[in-house]
């Protein structure tokens, strides 16, 4: 099926659910394409269920698009208002002439984590030495837990496919390939971490990302520039709610973890718990929605690193913080 072809289903689909599976709303119709459904985009879930968009008097749906940059391509073309992912998308599509900005965080840290098969010891925080000479199973080539895995390997000085080998597969498959001994050590995330503690195949992190990288801008809501020139008070309102989405979660757990049993109704209540209590404990979620220089450098150091973004992109050039409400100082 080709992009337009994909897109125009999609769109029907969309539209279908606003007409038929859900009650009439007076709010301006949105849609966000995701590129996955995850627990880690769960303040925006928040803000759709608290009705914190109904109250900016705008309707938000999410449409999941599983295909690579295709959430990216669905707000260029103008088949989503916007879609979640990293910045960096923004810049690769500026290197192709299309200008979207960030314009609110969601997931501020590097979601994932560096494990190790329950036989190998780290000494002294010397991660070169413990990872040499040993294989990394880690996601497929650019998606960001790849990227990540190649930027520490850069931090640690280890060379790709000489010091280190990578095998790059699905996020899911991480555990068995542990597990089987094909790698030595993963990065992962919730809910394939506690499983692999729960099996005795590795420990608790001997990595933690989130904590260790600091600010990331890992999952941002970006929109077309012109959304922001031609529609100011509209993405004003989006970012105000998606800002109260993230509020809620932190000062409001419970009901924010009920909300993720509704948009997770299969997710076993086990692997939903382990992913929430950690996402909480390490604070992965922004809590006002600022993007910060230094998130951004960081994020912008990973892919780079990685060779999937080949020239510099300055801040200013792909996010712009001018709707989030009370926010920090970026720069």
């Amino acid at each position: 099926m080709t992009l337009p072809k994909m897109f125009a289903r999609l769109a029907a689909t969309a539209l279908a659910g606003l007409l038929l599976g859900h009650p009439a709303s007076a709010g301006t119709p949105l849609v966000v394409a995701e590129p996955v459904h995850s627990l880690g985009y769960l303040p925006l879930y928040v803000a759709i269920h608290k009705g914190f968009f109904a109250a900016e008097d705008l309707e938000v749906r999410v449409m999941t698009i599983d295909s690579g940059s295709g959430h990216t391509n669905a707000v260029l073309s103008g088949q989503a208002f916007a879609f979640i992912g990293g910045p960096e998308h923004n810049a690769f599509a500026k290197a192709k002439g299309g200008e979207l900005r960030a314009v609110v965080n969601v997931v501020d840290r590097g979601n994932v984590y560096l494990v190790a098969a329950k036989d190998i010891v780290v000494k002294d925080g010397d991660y070169a030495a413990a990872l040499k000479g040993k294989a990394i199973a880690t996601g497929f080539f650019g998606g960001t837990p790849n990227s990540i895995t190649r930027y520490l390997a850069d931090k640690w000085k280890l060379k790709i496919g000489t010091d280190v080998t990578l095998v790059e597969t699905a996020n899911a498959a991480v555990l068995a390939t542990v597990k089987t001994g094909k790698a030595a050590f993963g990065v992962t995330t919730e809910p394939f971490l506690t499983q692999g503690v729960a099996q005795g195949i590795w420990g608790e992190p001997i990595y933690n990302i989130p904590k260790e990288l600091g600010p990331y801008a890992y999952s941002t809501l970006n929109v077309r520039a012109s959304s922001i020139e031609k529609e100011p008070k509209q993405v004003e309102g989006f970012v105000r709610a998606v800002a109260k989405g993230l509020r809620f979660t932190y000062e409001h757990p419970d009901e924010a973890v009920e909300v993720a049993r509704k948009e997770f109704p299969t997710m076993p209540a086990g692997d939903l718990k382990a992913t929430l209590d950690r996402s909480f404990k390490d604070e992965i979620w922004s809590h006002d929605g600022t993007i910060s220089a230094a998130s951004w450098s960081t994020g912008k150091s990973v892919v780079m690193d990685a060779g999937i973004l080949k020239q510099d992109v300055p801040y200013e050039a792909i996010i712009d913080m001018r709707f989030v409400p009370g926010r920090a100082a970026a720069k």
